[in-house]
């Protein structure tokens, strides 16, 4: 069915007054003091300037363990969680919607990758024995491996997490709940056959959504539930999602009782395969975080080896428009559920003809956030962003840093845009 972008649309019991969401990014918020303040500076501009939907990015569901990047922000504990009613009112006061993602790192987590964090007593809580690319890695020093496979109740445990998290986030006013099904984190890896070689009833990945599903139903009632869907189809290994493994997956979260899904082309390994796009050269020249790379990566021959391997990715996930397009549409043909697609996506006219065609229910937008915090007052009125996808702003939060652009081409081109007048909000 076709719609446009300006059009409500629902997810669940859920009414979003228009198709465009805010996709979550990190914001590298933490938990300490200022933190809710930090988090208001950057999601409320999202709202103020008319996006219907903003995503919070990934928040972890554990006191220990499981954060993917320095200074993400933990929801394990009632007492923060409930402070943030302060930027959910904020967001509602402009009548926009908002959802936290719930996530846990898993095999990916930073004690598993950040030299700054090697030797920490956060436990990584493994799916399965990694599998032998990341054992190679571990041998040659340029990962630390100390897995904890989880046992079938520890599983139940870590879903109940999600659930205890969720319902915290209800309470406090969030709209409805997305997890990071993607992005390597574990969800994913419970997913994926790469990482998922249990013999017990969590060897169907899908079983620990299920759980996950339940716990929250179970906990945070009827909240509007989302996930990610992940095809790994860009991977060069054998063991991983296909295209038709991703459209299974959704039509069986549907089934569960899944509100929405967004499906997302990723690989099984820690790469650019979803932030496509030029290497961040700028990024990695940077004088002022050359020790701090140093301190992440174990060393700066260690730092100028990755950023090769960043160099070689660039090339092999270079940018696509809407590269989740074709996924998108398998997806919708498949569910009756809202499907919501991100990736690429940058000019107005391609939103509409997404919409128009079919292909999903709503687009969302990520890294153009970080050039333009108001981005949505300009997309609205039938503008384009003005990201050059060149992940300058990716690279540094690798190592703590937030999320902002530093292309000077686009800060240049944003104040004037600033001067034209161009991010007032869409009500005057």
């Amino acid at each position: 069915m076709s719609a446009r972008l300006t059009e409500p649309f629902s997810i669940g019991g859920l009414d979003v007054p228009n198709r465009l969401y805010r996709a979550p990014l990190l914001e590298c918020a933490g938990n300490g003091p200022g933190a809710v303040e930090m988090l208001i500076e950057e999601l409320e501009p999202a709202a103020e300037s008319g996006a219907g939907l903003i995503f919070q990015g990934a928040t972890i569901v554990r006191e220990e363990g499981g954060c993917a990047a320095p200074n993400m922000t933990r929801v394990a504990d009632p007492a923060f969680v409930a402070d943030l009613s302060r930027l959910t009112d904020r967001i509602h006061d402009y009548g926009a919607r908002i959802a936290i993602q719930l996530e846990h790192g898993g095999l990916r987590s930073r004690e598993v990758w950040h030299a700054g964090y090697r030797g920490e007593a956060d436990e990584q809580l493994a799916v399965s024995r990694p599998p032998w690319p990341l054992r190679a890695l571990d041998r040659l020093g340029l990962i630390e491996l100390s897995p904890r496979v989880l046992t079938t109740s520890e599983v139940r445990d870590l879903a109940a997490d999600f659930g205890r998290s969720a319902a915290w986030a209800s309470d406090a006013g969030y709209d409805a709940v997305h997890l990071a099904g993607a992005n390597m984190g574990i969800v994913q890896q419970f997913l994926s056959p790469f990482y998922n070689r249990r013999d017990d009833e969590f060897g169907d990945g899908v079983r620990f959504l299920e759980a996950i599903h339940d716990e929250i139903r179970e906990r945070a009632g009827d909240v509007p539930l989302v996930t990610k869907v992940p095809d790994e189809t860009p991977a060069p290994v054998r063991r991983r999602l296909t295209t038709d493994d991703a459209v299974a997956i959704a039509r069986r979260l549907e089934k569960i009782g899944y509100d929405a899904v967004v499906p997302v082309r990723t690989s099984v390994f820690w790469d650019a395969s979803i932030v496509r796009g030029a290497f961040p050269d700028r990024a990695w020249d940077d004088e002022a975080l050359q020790g701090a790379y140093a301190e992440a990566f174990g060393g700066r021959l260690r730092a100028r080896l990755l950023a090769l391997g960043n160099r070689l990715q660039s090339l092999l996930y270079d940018f696509e428009p809407g590269w989740n397009e074709a996924l998108s549409r398998r997806v919708s043909e498949a569910v009756s559920v809202p499907v919501l697609m991100e990736g690429g996506i940058r000019e107005r006219d391609g939103i509409d003809r997404l919409l128009a065609s079919g292909a999903c229910d709503a687009v969302g937008i990520g890294r153009p956030f970080y050039a333009e915090p108001r981005l949505p007052s300009r997309l609205l009125a039938g503008g384009d962003a003005i990201c050059e996808s060149c992940n300058n702003c990716v690279v540094p939060q690798a190592v703590g840093e937030p999320g902002v652009c530093r292309t000077p081409s686009v800060l240049e081109r944003r104040g004037e845009l600033e001067r034209e007048g161009a991010y007032e909000s869409p009500d005057g």
